[in-house]
């Protein structure tokens, strides 16, 4: 009887160790587009001193950002990775931000001039699912339409887009992109100009 149990328990252990290995061979590895070092440099362009700056956003600016744009900040902190000239002056910063979505994580960075203006913008990272269906909307650097908006700009998908794209989930992933874009113009806004308005 011992014996009996002892193979039932180490078939059941046989196929647990089974189960699991076959549960992360269905994870697959990110479609990386842009490094963070490449992204960083690119963004940063013209600066000759680079700092990074980690911000953590009170109760009361979750409060603003909240109402204002109907977007509740997860994270505590936000790292920017700023960019100063030979003066010290600000050239630009650069931030990273992650939606998670039911097929896999959608990576972007974001590059902020001194002004709170988007200076440039990018999807570094995503994973394969996702990948056909933001591919066409890459190939046409749709992320450029938001260049020169700052926070309170109009983050919709532009007509064209829309027009070629007539699929829901281009669409539907494409929107993420450009929400991700506005959140790191309007965690700029509150906590590098309404901090220093402050001051």
């Amino acid at each position: 009887m011992r014996h009996r149990a002892l193979a039932v328990w180490c078939v059941l252990w046989f196929s647990l160790l089974s189960g699991l290995g076959g549960a992360s061979a269905h994870i697959t590895p990110p479609v990386v587009l842009l490094s963070e070092r490449d992204a960083i440099l690119g963004m940063l362009g013209g600066a000759s001193k680079f700092f990074v700056r980690e911000v953590k956003l009170t109760p009361e600016e979750q409060g603003v950002i909240q109402q204002q744009w109907s977007w509740r900040p997860e994270a505590e902190l936000y790292r920017f990775y700023l960019g100063r000239d030979a003066a010290g002056q600000l050239v630009a910063a650069t931030i990273f931000l992650t939606e998670f979505t039911m097929h896999g994580p959608v990576r972007v960075a974001v590059g902020l001039s001194p002004d709170g203006t988007v200076k440039d913008a990018r999807v570094v990272e995503l994973s394969e699912e996702t990948f056909p269906w933001l591919k066409p909307l890459l190939d046409q650097d749709f992320t450029r339409a938001y260049v020169g908006q700052n926070s309170r700009a109009d983050f919709g998908l532009s007509e064209r887009v829309v027009r070629v794209h007539l699929q829901s989930m281009p669409q539907f992933y494409g929107q993420i992109v450009a929400s991700l874009i506005q959140r790191a113009a309007i965690l700029y806004e509150i906590t590098f100009l309404k901090r220093a308005q402050a001051k």
